[in-house]
């Protein structure tokens, strides 16, 4: 399995080179994203925590990765980010579950190890 920050550098590239190749529909994107993420009634570690969720039954590595991070950088804990993963699961059945050993991997990855 790939490093998740070589995932995630990988996905920042592309995104890089989508926004010169494509900018208007990278920008209306990026536009979307921003407001979608912005505080509001939900912070935006819960915002992340629906993202992660739906990353695993979207089965996109590339996502899980990124909102696992931004979950983080967010103040989200391990734990939340398991257990939102779990709903997904729930939801997901076994293919959902398969994807769970992704964002363990990415939560590897992405944490100090102690």
């Amino acid at each position: 399995m790939e490093n998740t920050k070589n995932i995630i550098k990988e996905i920042e590239a592309s995104l890089v080179k989508l926004g010169e190749d494509w900018p208007k529909q990278r920008s209306a994107f990026a536009g979307l994203s921003e407001a979608v993420k912005a505080p509001g009634a939900l912070e935006t570690k819960y915002k992340e925590l629906i993202a992660v969720a739906t990353s695993i039954t979207a089965q996109c590595h590339g996502c899980i990765a990124i909102h696992t991070r931004n979950a983080l950088a967010h103040g989200a804990t391990k734990e939340e980010i398991m257990e939102a993963s779990w709903v997904a699961v729930q939801m997901g059945g076994g293919p959902a579950l398969a994807q769970l050993l992704l964002v363990q991997k990415a939560l590897d990855d992405l944490l100090p190890q102690s």
